[in-house]
């Protein structure tokens, strides 16, 4: 593949992104043959199908998930580049996309907003999933993520906040129950937990080191489920300070230990870490968590 080959790889970005042949001509402003041509040409030459082709539309296909991030990274440089070359460096625009832990929308959204404020022609993806976003593949802008400090060598990686944790009952949990006096309780107990045994959050770990499985009675894949749970007086289990300190039908059984915390992280790719774009949420990011003491 060569520079040669850029309009057909612009063609297929286009089509991924869009979906349709016809959305893809429209914002390429050529005519439809001229896409269907582009990317019969662009499979030719790398052998591969990149599209699946249907009623409504064209599918990506792996080898056209991998060459829409290419795609997209190539894009979001030579975008810098232009704007740098045209003396707009101060103009901050195009998608942002953010990848971060389930859980933590509601620290975050306000910044989104303050940021779209702030920069209007900023469209900003907010991806969150159980897997780890690639940045090296182009996958994100920004990445947060929650415990051990990454490690990969093309990663920027700064530290964010620490979230807090502890754990909980429901007021009417333990009305019929009561509360444990010591960890010689807890098999008396029922409590809420992970049904991902491979957790990584440090409050799982403790609870499966020190509860005995059979007392962790519920378990549900997402954040928002086990904290409903123990809400609803399912059991005790571990809900973030920000969310119970303040509300009165949830009683603290333990307090918040440093070891529950869990640390939060920056991170960005080498290549994409000095973009405008990228510095200027970094910069925004920071400033809002300063203000996130206690969390």
């Amino acid at each position: 593949m060569t520079m040669d080959n850029w309009d057909e790889i612009r063609t297929a970005f286009q089509v991924a992104r869009l979906g349709t042949v016809s959305g893809a001509a429209e914002a390429l402003g050529v005519h439809h043959a001229t896409v269907i041509r582009h990317i019969d040409a662009l499979e030719k030459r790398l052998g591969a199908k990149l599209f699946q082709r249907h009623a409504r539309g064209y599918t990506p296909t792996e080898a056209g998930r991998d060459l829409l991030t290419v795609a997209q990274t190539t894009e979001d440089h030579f975008a810098q580049l232009a704007s740098r070359i045209k003396g707009q460096g101060e103009v901050v625009s195009g998608e942002l996309l953010v990848t971060s832990i389930t859980g933590i929308a509601d620290l975050l959204s306000p910044i989104f907003g303050s940021f779209q404020r702030a920069h209007p022609q900023v469209i900003i993806r907010f991806l969150t999933d159980m897997r780890v976003f690639r940045l090296d593949y182009g996958e994100a802008h920004v990445a947060i993520r929650a415990g051990s400090q990454p490690q990969e060598p093309d990663y920027v990686v700064q530290p964010l906040v620490r979230l807090r944790s502890a754990l909980y009952a429901a007021r009417c949990y333990v009305e019929a129950n009561g509360l444990p006096e010591s960890a010689d309780d807890f098999p008396r107990h029922r409590f809420v937990g992970s049904d991902n045994l491979d957790s990584r959050a440090p409050f799982y770990r403790w609870l499966r080191a020190h509860v005995p499985e059979e007392a962790i009675a519920y378990r549900a894949t997402e954040p928002d489920s086990t904290n409903q749970a123990v809400r609803a007086g399912l059991g005790l289990g571990f809900l973030p300070v920000r969310h119970a300190a303040a509300d009165p039908d949830l009683i603290e059984v333990m307090p918040p230990q440093s070891d529950w915390d869990a640390p939060l992280w920056i991170v960005t790719h080498v290549d994409l870490h000095r973009t405008l774009k990228v510095q200027s949420f970094l910069t925004h990011l920071r400033q809002a968590a300063a203000a996130w003491a206690g969390v």
